[in-house]
């Protein structure tokens, strides 16, 4: 494969404005509409004692019903071929969504001191390119700095994991 067909893929759109519109408002006009109904079932008249407890909600979802039906049918009408996203464009978002994610589920095995070492220190070196000794110093600060900040000034308790609880520290 040739640099120039690299490229050429790399710019290529992965999904249109048309396809984002129609999906976003798909998507809401189904949660309206449930949540509409979930609030007629509580009650969404009005009571001898003022509104009942799901007349607001219930209206408000009629709206963002009418507002995604306008979306929907807007998108079907003036289709918008451009790109949303490209590829390398998601590829990016990819590289700092991906990991965010991992750093949210390992708080909750590792603890946020070594799930925060471990993200500071992989993003300075994959994505910022700086060298294994820089980042893992870096990352090391960061953290000290973080309990330091929270854990003695603070009193702030944070989620641990097994290496605090191996140190001792509580």
């Amino acid at each position: 494969m040739s640099l120039e067909n690299t490229e050429h893929e790399e710019e290529r759109s992965l999904v249109s404005y048309q396809s984002v519109d129609l999906v976003i408002s798909v998507l809401l006009l189904l949660a309206s509409l449930f949540l509409a109904w979930s609030n007629w079932k509580l009650g969404a008249g009005w009571a001898p004692d003022g509104p009942e407890a799901g007349y607001f909600p219930f209206y408000l979802c009629v709206l963002v019903a009418l507002a995604s039906t306008y979306g929907i049918v807007s998108a079907l009408l003036k289709p918008r071929t451009d790109s949303f996203v490209s590829v390398d464009q998601f590829k990016r978002v990819l590289q700092v969504g991906l990991p965010s994610a991992a750093y949210v589920a390992g708080i909750q095995w590792l603890g946020i001191y070594v799930s925060s070492f471990v993200l500071v220190t992989g993003f300075m070196h994959v994505l910022g390119k700086a060298s294994w000794l820089k980042s893992l110093v870096t990352a090391a600060i960061f953290v000290g700095f973080i309990f330091y900040v929270f854990e003695l000034k603070f009193t702030v308790l944070l989620p641990k994991g097994p290496l605090e609880a191996l140190i001792l520290y509580r």
